[in-house]
């Protein structure tokens, strides 16, 4: 049945002034059909409208794009998931002389390898940005052992993108463009900003509504997330994943679950190959958000119900906005009930707190946690390159139980779950937007 786009445009625009998104774009296959509505702005101090065809930056989502890249080369015999990193990039090295001969490119795409993972350095705009980016790799160091957990890894994701470059013998972003764009048609997905900037392309927008300091992140961030696309490009790459032949043999492989996730409540229970795995009322899903400058992007794929779907977001309250989209979309297409993030219990938990005070580092973020009288307090400060593009937060954690904390930000309707683990024989860990930071203080 033809989806009523006059609703749909309509939900979206009031959905998106109710969260104080300046714009939006939406696509979705269902159905053995493709739907797409936009609303808003595209940069709120040039008033250009947002359409369907208009470019966001995705964001991480181009993380299972470079992870699709790397299965279509398994699939061709050219490397193996468990083959060492070293082994391909000869000089590679990180912090830890063990984990730099134990990483494999399984570890790097699964977020297992335990090195710090937000590296955000910029390395220039040559086509040998990946290359120096890997070799500046040497100074990091390990937030746990190689495969004993995990933390999102945006370097990891650098690191396989080289590795694609070292295979094809191509930079990766013409690497993506043979492997995957043109394969399927995308004639709206780019990498560089003097491609993008042909199309319209939506600017980022910080928490007062204003324009971004920056519109991107540098070159060498690529593979973990310069992706810039439409939401019907979007779609029609997840779809890709539903659909053996269309571009990997068995798109499934990269379903199944090699990882549990340490906070199970932070948008899936496991990881895949790229994916984040979950499932919603008897259905399996699995699916990606990105976040850059402020710009925002979800895909959510549900295999079993060939069902597709691109939330592009260009600021505001998105996490919000996105949840509520999803949720009244496939209430309507499938008549499913999307969980709604972990909260606070309605009777009060009574958790001794002490053992988690402290202060917790990793590349890219410092964070502080402090008691209060109803839990605790988190401060988050960027480090690095991400000030002044990223802006410290504090949640007031609620306990939830032993370990489990929910949190929001001062005027966020969505809460975010913090896991506290305690290791006996290690730091403690604190598990909060995918990472694992360990205790320093």
């Amino acid at each position: 049945m033809k989806a009523d786009m006059e609703h749909w445009t309509g939900r979206l625009t009031a959905l998106a002034a109710e969260c104080g998104v300046p714009g939006a774009s939406l696509a979705w296959w269902s159905g053995g059909e493709l739907s797409a509505c936009a609303t808003g702005v595209l940069n709120t101090a040039t008033g250009a409208a947002v359409r369907t065809d208009s470019l966001f930056q995705i964001g991480s989502i181009t993380k299972v794009w470079t992870a699709t890249q790397v299965m279509l080369l398994v699939e061709q015999g050219r490397i193996g998931l468990d083959t060492a990193v070293a082994d391909v990039l000869p000089g590679f090295e990180v912090g830890d002389r063990r984990a730099t001969d134990a990483i494999t490119l399984r570890h790097l795409l699964t977020h297992t390898s335990g090195i710090d993972g937000d590296l955000f350095v910029d390395t220039g705009r040559g086509d040998d940005c990946l290359a120096r980016y890997v070799e500046a790799c040497a100074e990091l160091e390990q937030t746990f052992p190689v495969g004993d957990s995990h933390s999102y890894c945006n370097s990891g994701f650098v690191i396989a993108g080289r590795m694609i470059e070292q295979l094809t013998g191509q930079v990766w972003d013409q690497a993506l463009r043979e492997q995957i764009c043109v394969p399927l048609g995308l004639t709206h997905t780019w990498t560089l900003p003097e491609d993008v900037l042909r199309f319209g392309a939506a600017m980022g927008h910080g928490d007062d509504g204003k324009p971004a300091p920056a519109w991107g992140l540098p070159r060498a961030i690529g593979p973990a997330g310069l992706i810039c696309a439409t939401a019907m490009d979007v779609v029609a790459f997840g779809r890709a994943h539903l659909t053996p032949g269309a571009l990997l043999a068995d798109p499934a492989a990269l379903r199944i679950p090699q990882v549990d996730l340490p906070n199970p409540y932070d948008g899936g229970r496991q990881w895949g190959i790229g994916w984040c795995l979950d499932e919603w009322d008897g259905h399996e899903v699995v699916s990606h958000t990105g976040d850059t400058i402020g710009q925002h992007a979800a895909l959510w794929a549900l295999p079993g119900l060939d069902t597709v779907v691109a939330v592009l977001v260009n600021g505001g309250r998105s996490a919000e906005f996105q949840h509520r989209v999803i949720s009244e979309l496939l209430r309507s297409l499938h008549q499913l009930t999307v969980p709604e993030p972990l909260a606070p219990p309605a009777e009060p938990v009574c958790v001794d707190t002490a053992p988690y005070t402290g202060l917790y580092e990793r590349a890219g973020s410092r964070i502080r946690v402090t008691s209060t009288p109803g839990g605790l307090r988190l401060r988050t400060e960027p480090t690095g390159i991400l000030v002044g593009l990223a802006h410290p937060r504090t949640l007031d954690l609620i306990p939830v139980d032993a370990s489990t904390f929910a949190g929001r930000v001062d005027g966020d309707a969505m809460w975010s779950a913090v896991v506290f683990e305690y290791r006996p024989d290690g730091p403690t860990y604190l598990h909060y937007s995918g990472r694992a930071t360990p205790k320093t203080g």
